[in-house]
């Protein structure tokens, strides 16, 4: 995410239990996932410096299809943001979540939610709280789907951003059992900041083995401005990337 005009935005969209895999009814009960990837890759843009993340997601979903459920994972974008003059110190984010799953006859499932992203820490006077919320819609039809995420609040600190929308569109097909080709791309945004606004991509594929165990090898990119998401390290934040994914769910 990102505070005002600073070079770095969003984290989450909401990894192992939030994903655009096509929508199903939800089984009663609880379930989770832990995952380590080598970098924290959020509609595009690294959440960790290009460095890896661990994170943690735990989920109860009843049989009528109403689900709750909350995602974490480390990241350092804000404390990137920190000087002698305006210390910052937050390297958490804590997700909160709940909707609805269900299907349109036979074919088409539908997900509809509030995803609420927070982030703890000390911030200066004057900060421009990153914390975001969204509603969300969600369709698909066999390995197809899409969704659309709005901001009810300031999008991750930008200034005057409330409104502001997020279109993400992904394939994930199983061509031989156990392995599924992930596609996606997405659009960016941001109300009052449209200089920050971009499309991210995705080419991917995910290995599954027994255990609940997976693989997943991605490369993303994006089209964001260079100059305006490279951080306080120099390190240019929405670069094309290869990112190595282990995930255990349970």
């Amino acid at each position: 995410m990102k505070h005002q005009s600073v070079a770095v935005v969003p984290s989450l969209a909401i990894a192992v239990l939030l994903t655009l895999a096509p929508v199903e009814m939800a089984r009663a009960g609880v379930s989770g996932s832990v995952a380590l990837t080598s970098d924290y890759i959020f509609r595009g843009v690294s959440q960790t410096n290009q460095e890896p993340a661990l994170q943690a997601g735990l989920e109860y979903a009843a049989d009528s299809g109403f689900y709750v459920g909350t995602w974490g994972s480390n990241i350092n974008w804000l404390s990137d943001l920190s000087t002698t003059q305006a210390p910052i110190s937050s390297s958490l984010e804590l997700d909160a979540y709940a909707g609805y799953r269900g299907k349109f006859g036979d074919s088409v499932g539908f997900d509809v939610g509030a995803l609420y992203y927070w982030y703890p820490g000390d911030f200066p006077s004057g900060f421009n709280s990153a914390d975001t919320a969204e509603l969300y819609f969600g369709i698909s039809a066999g390995v197809f789907s899409v969704k659309y995420s709005y901001a009810l609040t300031d999008l991750f600190g930008y200034a005057d951003s409330d409104g502001s929308g997020y279109l993400d569109a992904a394939v994930n097909w199983e061509f031989v059992p156990t392995w599924t080709l992930n596609v996606h791309g997405g659009k960016q945004w941001i109300e009052n900041n449209g200089a920050f606004e971009y499309t991210d991509w995705k080419l991917g594929v995910t290995k599954s083995f027994d255990g609940g165990f997976a693989v997943a090898l991605a490369y993303t990119d994006t089209d964001t401005e260079r100059a305006l998401y490279t951080n306080a390290h120099g390190n240019y934040i929405g670069d094309d990337t290869v990112v190595l994914t282990l995930t255990r769910t349970f």
